[in-house]
């Protein structure tokens, strides 16, 4: 698919489009009946390692909504899984096994091979290829070195981290060769996703506004700094998303200048206006309605949505997406009514 065929390319490069792309964070999920009808036949780690049913998913949000990308069905996890941190998926989440406790679990790690450990996120890319038939753009994703080692230490989801959190101060030298070794085996994922066809990428770092000032400097943003670099060249648009980082937008602002990221996804707590005076003219900016707001009546769900597009109107980047993701219970019609509002927009 060409750039100029393509709003989602287009915006992403800063270049003429006509309309302003819209696809959403986690938009294939538990609030969609196709994912559900799938999800009650297999669990949920089969079905991201079954290229054929992981496909499915990914394109129900094109086929229901007609959204202007398709971010593949995966996990964030799945890198950890392939470093030798094996993973379980419960009714609470994901959780590690046996999460790290010590520097030797750190050192048993391995930075794997992206097609021979996680080649099935490969097929997976190529299946969504081949269905979506050039309709539009494929997007591959990644968690960040931050977010993945606070699910490494931490064992399962929580509410503070305050294993990995600890660390950054009670180890710091043990964190970083974790992060290193993260940093490393996401870079190679990300270029294979590349290779297997996808054409945009996107790095989310979910927990690395929760970092103090310096700590978030020193694990959050410079290893994202580390993963962008080394993606450098890839030929195709990278998106940094660090959720709860608004306080450090200009900092982000400069990595982006640095590393020549192509866009910054922004969440919820950082105003349009804002972020075109710190990032405007240096990338594309998306983001950010709030996912609650999708639970609005649709007359007030749509002014939200128009109140955004305003904000950003004449901006040559905007990309419309969330603040974060789509929570399950979101009612498909306040999805599709935003969708459209949106793709009317001009």
């Amino acid at each position: 698919m060409s750039d100029t065929a393509s709003p989602l390319l287009a915006a992403l490069r800063r270049e003429p489009h006509e309309r302003t792309p819209v696809w959403f964070m986690r938009q294939a999920g538990r609030y969609l009946p196709g994912y559900m009808k799938v999800r009650a036949k297999t669990d949920f780690l089969t079905l991201c390692k079954t290229p054929d049913l992981a496909a499915e998913v990914t394109l129900e949000p094109l086929d229901t909504f007609g959204v202007d990308g398709v971010i593949i069905f995966s996990d964030i996890l799945v890198p950890l899984e392939a470093m030798g941190l094996p993973v379980v998926f419960g009714d609470r989440g994901p959780s590690m096994e046996t999460p790290l406790a010590n520097r030797a679990d750190i050192d048993k790690l391995h930075i794997p091979d992206p097609v021979a450990e996680t080649g099935f996120v490969m097929d997976v890319i190529r299946e969504v290829k081949t269905r979506v038939a050039g309709r539009v753009p494929v997007i591959g994703f990644a968690g960040a070195p931050w977010t993945l080692a606070c699910y490494a230490l931490e064992g399962s989801p929580s509410r503070t981290f305050a294993t990995a959190k600890r660390m950054v101060y009670e180890a710091p030298a043990d964190l970083h060769v974790l992060m290193e070794k993260i940093a490393d085996t996401v870079t190679l994922y990300l270029r294979a996703q590349v290779e297997a066809g996808a054409q945009v990428l996107q790095l989310f770092d979910s927990w690395g506004g929760m970092l103090a000032h310096e700590a978030f400097h020193e694990f959050s943003l410079a290893y994202c700094r580390r993963i962008l670099e080394g993606l450098d060249g890839c030929g195709v648009p990278r998106i940094l998303f660090i959720k709860g980082a608004g306080i450090h937008l200009e900092s982000i602002a400069e990595v982006v200048k640095g590393t020549g990221c192509e866009a910054v996804a922004i969440d919820d707590t950082i105003t349009p206006e804002r972020a075109r005076a710190v990032l405007g003219g240096h990338c594309a900016i998306q983001g950010n309605l709030p996912p609650e707001a999708l639970f609005a009546p649709i007359p007030d769900l749509c002014a939200h949505a128009r109140k955004i597009l305003e904000a950003f109107r004449g901006e040559p980047g905007h990309v419309f997406n969330l603040g974060h993701g789509i929570t399950p219970p979101t009612p498909i019609p306040h999805v599709r009514a935003v969708i459209e509002e949106v793709q009317k927009f001009r």
